[in-house]
C-alpha cells in the first residue's frame, strides 16, 4: 500500500529518525537537519516537521517550538518520543496544526498521526458536488457469532463495486472495532484510527476519512480498524456517527459491518440505514436469535430489518432444518438465501479476497448479486445518512 507521505516534503529534525526512511517516510523528500532548523521554517518550505523529542534536552526543543511559533506561517509539526516533557508540549499547543506521538509506536501509528495532521493543515477544498443519486445505507449484523455476517457484507460490498459505473462509488466500514475482519477477508491492511478524534468528532471530514480509507479497487473502499482489545471504550459515539454522517455525504452506496453486540450508537446507525440484513445459520437457536434480534432492531431503530439465510443447502438427508421450517421458527418469512459453497469461502478467506474474486461462478456469488440487484432496484429513504448524535 503506498505510504500517505508518498511525494512530501518532511524535515526529520532527530538522527534516530533516519532509521524511518525505509519504512514510514519511504517515498518522501526527507531533509535531514539539527534543532536550530526550526527558528526558521516556513509552510511552503516542507509538508511536514517531525521531530524526535528524545534527541534533545528539554529546553532546548521547547525553546524551538516557541521559535517556530514565532514564524505565524509553520508547517504541520509532528512530535514522537518517550519524554514529552510539560514545556515542550505547551509550545506544541500554541502552534496552530501539531500533535504528539508516544513512543514506541508502529508505522501505521505513525502514517495515521502524520495524515491526519496533513489533512487539518490543508486548505479548505470546495464542497463536493456529491454523488449523482442519493447515497444509500445498508448495514449486515449477525444473529448470533459466526453466522457468516463479514462474508455477507464483503460480498453485498463487492457485488454493489461490480455494477458501479464511476470510482469510489461503494465504501464497506468494518464497525467491529476492537476484533474486525473485513480487512483480513479482503487481503487488505487497515488503517482507520477513531480513538485520536474522541473528543473531536468533528474534525472528521471528507480529507480525514480519505486519510483512513484503504482502497480495495477502483470502485470500492475499505474503512478498518486495527485489532485494539480496548477501542470501543477509546472510540466515543459522536465519532462513529460523524463518520458514518461524511462517508454517506461522500459515497454512493456505504455497506456497515456491524457488531453483534449494541453499541451505544448502534440504533442510532441503524436509524438511518436504508436496509438491515440480520444474517441467521440454519439452527434452531440462531433462528430464535434472529427473530429476538429483528423484533429489537425494528422496535428501537424503527427500521424493518430483512432475515437473510446463510449457507443454505439442499438436503436429502440430515438435521438441518429446511426453509419452511426455518421460517416456521423464524414465525416470519426470509427475504433471502445464501447457498452453502465451503469450499469456496475457504478459499477466498485463505487467499485474501472476495468470494467473486476467487470462485466467481459460486452460488454465494450468484445468490448475493441476486439479492443485491432486488435491494438496490428498491426505495432510497429521504434520510439515508447515520444521524448525527445530539
Amino acid at each position: 500500500m503506498t505510504s500517505s507521505l508518498s511525494g512530501r516534503r518532511v524535515l526529520a529534525v532527530g538522527p534516530a529518525l533516519k532509521a524511518l526512511v525505509d519504512g514510514p517516510l519511504a517515498g518522501s523528500a526527507i531533509e535531514a537537519a539539527g534543532l536550530e532548523r526550526l527558528a526558521g521554517v516556513r509552510a511552503g518550505e516542507c509538508d511536514l516537521v517531525l521531530v524526535d523529542a528524545d534527541a534533545w534536552d528539554a529546553p532546548a526543543l521547547a525553546a524551538a517550538i516557541q521559535a517556530l511559533g514565532l514564524v505565524g506561517a509553520a508547517p504541520p509539526v509532528l512530535v514522537v518520543g518517550e519524554r514529552l516533557p510539560a514545556p515542550v508540549v505547551r509550545n506544541l499547543l500554541r502552534l496552530q496544526t501539531s500533535d504528539v506521538l508516544d513512543a514506541p509506536f508502529s508505522p501505521e501509528q505513525l502514517l495515521g498521526a502524520a495524515a491526519a495532521l496533513l489533512a487539518s493543515a490543508a486548505p479548505a477544498a470546495p464542497a463536493p458536488a456529491g454523488p449523482a443519486q442519493p447515497s444509500r445505507c445498508w448495514a449486515v449484523t449477525g444473529a448470533v457469532g459466526g453466522a457468516g455476517a463479514t462474508t455477507v457484507a464483503v460480498e453485498v460490498a463487492t457485488a454493489l463495486a461490480a455494477r458501479a459505473e464511476t470510482d469510489k462509488a461503494v465504501c464497506l466500514i468494518d464497525l467491529n472495532l476492537a476484533d474486525g475482519a473485513a480487512a483480513a477477508y479482503l487481503g487488505a491492511e487497515p488503517s482507520m484510527r477513531l480513538g485520536d478524534f474522541a473528543g473531536a468528532a468533528d474534525r472528521i471530514d471528507a480529507a480525514i476519512l480519505q486519510a483512513f480509507v484503504t482502497p480495495v479497487s477502483k470502485q470500492m473502499d475499505l474503512l478498518a480498524a486495527g485489532r485494539d482489545p480496548d477501542a470501543f471504550q477509546s472510540v466515543s459515539r459522536e465519532a462513529v456517527l460523524r463518520l458514518l454522517e461524511v462517508a454517506c455525504e461522500t459515497y454512493p452506496f456505504v455497506i456497515l459491518d456491524m457488531p453483534r453486540h449494541r453499541r451505544d450508537w448502534t440504533l442510532d446507525a441503524l436509524t438511518g440505514c436504508d436496509e438491515v440484513l440480520v444474517v441467521s445459520e440454519l439452527t434452531v437457536p440462531a433462528l430464535i436469535a434472529a427473530r429476538s434480534l429483528t423484533d429489537e432492531i425494528e422496535a428501537g431503530a424503527g427500521v424493518k430489518p430483512r432475515i437473510v439465510l446463510n449457507r443454505l443447502a439442499s438436503r436429502m438427508f440430515g438435521p438441518a432444518p429446511s426453509m419452511a421450517e426455518a421460517e416456521r421458527a423464524l414465525q416470519r418469512k426470509a427475504d433471502a438465501g445464501i447457498s452453502s459453497d465451503w469450499e469456496a469461502a475457504a478459499a477466498s478467506a485463505n487467499l485474501g479476497g472476495p468470494v467473486a474474486q476467487h470462485r466467481p461462478k459460486s452460488k454465494i456469488v450468484k445468490d448475493i448479486v441476486a439479492l443485491v440487484e432486488r435491494l438496490a432496484a428498491g426505495p432510497t429513504r429521504k434520510d439515508a445518512a447515520p444521524r448525527r448524535a445530539a
